[in-house]
């Protein structure tokens, strides 16, 4: 691999880029015409404007990927998180314009991005799953007779959705078949398939993932992290390892983990996400991503490996090169999802100009952001302006630095969730690890903001 082109915007481009200069290998970023000033494109040696703002005639286009592509000279494609990262027809492109692809087979893609077949999969690899159908909703199925026979509450969920998509609650049975035709209907317009399935709710549910890592012969696990902390089932804060969680469960979750993605003969990073119920001490699957995640920090922080540089040097050819016993476990690292939104104002989107950027500093703190002071926070896309990644020998001594660094933190121009941030991690449920995916929404007058 000599010239690599980063198919993303933001933090995880400027972070792939980062890694990549490191290992002698050229950048190439491509941007809209809201982000030819972008930080991104100031840290790539080479930045091609492929289109305007919307990110279905830029960023998701793929065309005006794959011409940027041949006219760099790039001979990699690095799609980042989001956007097409976890799309088989956009990786089967890549791949027979004859450019290696930074990630899994076309065919893993495919079948992970289909939640459906993603868990039969699972099961059929021994890993743990939730009460549910083993397949799609088919027209003539009886859905008050498999809902009765799965047990109420239960999600109705789309198949090709993800990520927190695509998901609809039913509580009462009197619900289940005008539910299921509005989830149908909103996956066809989402998702351009109607197919939903069924899966059993777990109330006060945490949710933890295994990050894994193969070339397809060889796998390892990196450990687990806990995302429990969500605001409408998006992810702002999480740490690795997960806490609180039983040595067997753990165990049981890292190893089913991997023997799913031998089963697909895994290629690259891979996370596996379980629920967990905190009640009866039980986790289960929920759906494998295909790609680097957001928080892939927390897990290089206790690890000490970089899974930029391994999906690079394994799209590259090269072997994993590395054992389970090779990957030990040190510390405790927490990761802040930084946005450009109010909280105050129902998280509404805050673009704008960043006046000032005053990021925190000191032992165990790291600082992966899209942005430096005087860049514009365009309104097209993901308000997500970095991370703030801080690491400690215990959870204790790591949540009393993060509170120290967000209160360092100061960002002028934008309305930001630094605040929100400091509020929950300094809470005695969150020390005490008694929040879930849906506590933000429980807690409202204890965190102070709007739903």
């Amino acid at each position: 691999m000599k010239k690599l082109l980063v198919a993303n915007r933001g933090e995880i481009a400027v972070r792939i880029i980062r890694t990549a200069r490191e290992m002698g290998i050229i950048t190439v970023a491509v941007v809209s015409e809201a982000d030819k000033s972008s930080y991104a494109a100031d840290l790539a040696d080479e930045a091609i404007v492929i289109g305007p703002p919307p990110a279905g005639l830029s960023y998701l286009n793929h065309d005006a990927v794959l011409k940027a592509a041949a006219h760099s000279g790039a001979d990699a494609v690095h799609p980042g998180y989001g956007f097409l990262s976890e799309n088989a027809e956009f990786a089967r492109k890549v791949i027979a314009a004859g450019l290696i692809w930074v990630g899994p087979s076309p065919e893993s893609i495919e079948l992970m991005g289909d939640k459906s077949r993603a868990r039969r999969a699972a099961i059929d690899a021994g890993v743990p799953t939730l009460p549910g159908t083993e397949s799609a909703l088919q027209d003539g199925d009886d859905r008050v007779a498999i809902a009765a026979l799965i047990g109420y509450p239960l999600v109705v969920k789309a198949s090709a959705g993800g990520g927190g998509r695509g998901i609809r609650l039913v509580v009462d049975p009197e619900e289940l078949n005008a539910t299921v035709d509005i989830a149908q209907a909103e996956a066809l317009a989402a998702f351009d398939s109607s197919d939903v399935y069924f899966e059993k709710f777990v109330t006060r549910a945490r949710h933890v993932e295994v990050q894994i890592l193969g070339d397809g012969e060889n796998f390892v696990h990196l450990g687990d992290r806990d995302c429990s902390m969500q605001r409408r089932q998006q992810k702002i804060l999480e740490e690795a390892p997960a806490p609180g969680i039983p040595d067997d469960v753990r165990t049981r979750m890292r190893n089913s983990s991997l023997e799913l993605a031998r089963k697909a003969a895994y290629v690259g990073v891979g996370t596996i996400e379980f629920l967990y119920d905190p009640e009866t001490h039980t986790a289960a699957f929920i759906e494998m991503n295909t790609r680097i995640q957001v928080e892939h920090t927390i897990t290089e922080a206790i690890t000490g490996i970089d899974l930029v540089r391994e999906q690079l040097r394994i799209a590259s050819g090269e072997r994993l090169g590395l054992l389970q016993s090779d990957v030990t476990f040190t510390g405790h690292a927490l990761e802040f999802r930084i946005n450009a939104e109010d909280p105050d104002n129902n998280f509404m989107p805050s673009p704008g100009v960043i006046q000032a950027l005053n990021l925190p500093g000191g032992v165990g703190v790291r600082n992966d952001f899209g942005f430096i002071a005087g860049k514009t926070v365009a309104p097209f896309y993901d308000s997500l302006l970095g991370k703030i990644i801080v690491w400690g020998p215990t959870r204790e001594i790591a949540v009393a630095r993060a509170e120290r660094a967000l209160d360092e933190t100061d960002i002028v121009g934008v309305k930001t969730t630094v605040g929100l941030l400091r509020r929950l991690v300094s809470l005695n449920d969150f020390a005490e690890v008694k929040h879930h995916t849906t506590y933000i929404e429980t807690a409202v007058d204890l965190i102070g903001v709007a739903k």
